[in-house]
């Protein structure tokens, strides 16, 4: 890498502090979960974020967004939401010149650099299908054309843990698509009160923007060239590999679970932890980053039995297990 690119990326990089901080002027704690969305960010993925109602989460991304200076959509999912409110659909316009009509592509809320699909789990297959091509593919079809979406792109899925009538869950080949499921817990009493004295009032913090969508798209291109250590790799290998009853080595994984993560999990903690490094301007990868990135990589990609169901086991306790 040549000495002026070098002190560009350095530039690039020495910003992401000072964006955690202007995110933390409107959101009060879960600095976990900001993290989480910016490493899925800089990893070039998307995230399923999970918390009660009230945890901010429509806030938190709608925050960030406006920090990166990147558009923002929000999708509110819905039982009667079809794929056409999502990416768009052709509609019939004339020519005033000749008179002529024609059909014109009319873009849909998919075409943003940050989208918020909140609460996926509540619109069919049928719809929830609809953000796949994108999500995998940087694009969406539509009449046998390709239209590209924005540069960086990242689409933010949201769903709620306590109801469950009337949801459609998400098919695990859906979830694996998902790089990041990242959990939202309630905050500290300290947090709390913060929140109560912050939010009440009239003052309005006001955000300036720290990065241009470029400069993420530079730090994206950044993340991938991150050094990360053969040993390192072959932990990672060996992990995910140890998710899978048929293959693991653990009487925890054989007592719980009925198939593990697939070597998309593997790709995911390679590209997330180099993205940690890269948020905690280091630009090597160390065993504390897939430690931490375990948790939200592999908890939406090992299926638990009935019994596991049964006796309350979660994925991040077999998690835990792995690691111990």
């Amino acid at each position: 890498m040549e000495t002026k690119e070098l002190t560009h990326y350095k530039t690039v990089v020495a910003k992401l502090p000072r964006l955690k901080k202007e995110i933390g002027k409107v959101i009060v704690g879960q600095q976990e979960a900001i993290d989480e969305i910016l490493i899925a960010l800089l990893a070039g993925g998307h995230c399923l974020l999970e918390g009660v109602p009230g945890l901010a989460k429509t806030l938190m991304v709608k925050t960030m967004a406006e920090a990166l200076e990147m558009n923002f959509k929000r999708i509110q999912f819905t039982p009667d939401l079809m794929p056409g409110d999502i990416i768009g659909t052709e509609i019939l316009e004339e020519d005033h010149n000749t008179g002529k009509k024609f059909f014109k592509f009319n873009r849909g809320p998919i075409f943003a650099h940050v989208v918020l699909a909140d609460e996926i789990n509540r619109t069919p297959p049928k719809t929830q299908a609809a953000l796949l091509e994108a999500m995998q593919e940087g694009k969406v079809t539509y009449g046998g054309t390709d239209y590209e979406l924005p540069r960086p792109f990242l689409i933010i899925a949201t769903q709620n843990p306590i109801e469950q009538a009337g949801t459609y869950p998400l098919p695990e080949a859906q979830l694996d698509r998902f790089l990041l499921y990242i959990k939202l817990s309630y905050p500290s009493e300290l947090e709390e009160l913060n929140v109560l004295k912050s939010t009440t009032g009239t003052a309005r913090p006001e955000l300036k923007t720290i990065l241009t969508d470029q400069e993420i798209v530079d730090l994206q291109y950044l993340t991938r060239q991150v050094h990360i250590s053969d040993e390192l790799i072959d932990f990672i290998n060996k992990l995910v590999r140890s998710t899978r009853p048929e293959s693991s080595s653990s009487a925890f994984v054989k007592q719980w679970c009925d198939w593990g993560a697939g070597p998309r999990a593997g790709q995911a903690l390679v590209l997330c932890s180099k993205a940690r490094a890269v948020l905690n301007e280091r630009f090597s990868v160390i065993p504390e980053d897939i430690q931490t990135l375990a948790y939200p990589i592999l908890r939406h990609r090992i299926a638990l039995n009935f019994r596991a169901e049964a006796e309350n086991i979660t994925t991040d306790q077999v998690i835990n297990e792995l690691l111990k």
